[in-house]
């Protein structure tokens, strides 16, 4: 199955990136407000297992965030021959867990691309302060989801990419993607649904709370979240 137009090399433009990366750390932060997150998932064939699982722990994004202000959450999924579906914004885990249970794994190709497209519209419209993609691999050209994530930078929505399995292209993309926009990357392994379980609500911290709220909930949580919140100093 093809998976690029052209490999990542994991020696790409380290200076460009990172001059890149400090040019949008010295940008204006978004105003306050309640927190808009997208949850966005593979829901390819492959991807069953995790998206039960996901269904058993997406309480989790609501519950860290209870004494921050709270969260809105849009669930965002693509499946299928292009099928890609987005919902509006909801405010409690049992509308989240109806929309999620609603949907069933259907084998197709990766859409990522349309999913940081679909982020970048969405905040363009209103700040969305964070989106989470759970995926295991990536088919798309490399240079296309590089861009828009550039995109996503540029606005201050970070994308934190939840890497399940040990695909070495996926990972190299994955990396790339998540620094682009300002977010992170970080792996999990299913049979490990802790490490989900902890990375999600780590994202909701900082969806709903920022930088500072992260700091604080990564100083008593698990070594996970403290390597994500490493990255997006």
């Amino acid at each position: 199955m093809p998976k690029s137009d052209k490999p990542v090399s994991t020696r790409s433009d380290k200076q460009s990136i990172d001059q890149f990366i400090h040019q949008v750390q010295k940008m204006p932060q978004k105003g306050g407000g309640q927190g808009r997150l997208i949850f966005a998932l593979d829901a390819t064939a492959s991807r069953e297992a995790t998206w039960n699982q996901a269904c058993d722990l997406q309480s989790e994004l609501f519950l860290a965030t209870r004494d921050l202000g709270g969260l809105a959450i849009q669930l965002c999924y693509y499946r299928g021959f292009r099928e890609f579906k987005s919902t509006a914004f909801v405010t409690e885990t049992g509308q989240l867990l109806n929309l999620m249970n609603g949907v069933s794994c259907l084998g197709g190709r990766t859409q990522i691309s349309r999913v940081l497209a679909h982020a970048v519209r969405e905040t363009r419209a209103q700040p969305v302060k964070a989106v989470v993609f759970i995926g295991d691999c990536c088919e798309e050209p490399v240079d296309e989801l590089c861009h828009t994530a550039g995109e996503l930078g540029m606005l201050r929505t970070p994308v934190f990419m939840f890497h399940e399995g040990g695909d070495a292209h996926a990972r190299a993309v994955f990396q790339q993607v998540s620094k682009l926009s300002g977010g992170a990357y970080a792996p999990f392994d299913r049979n490990s649904p802790k490490i989900l379980k902890d990375l999600m609500a780590a994202v909701a911290v900082y969806a709903s709370g920022g930088a500072k709220a992260l700091q604080d909930f990564s100083s008593r949580s698990s070594p996970e979240v403290k390597r994500l919140t490493q990255q997006i100093r």
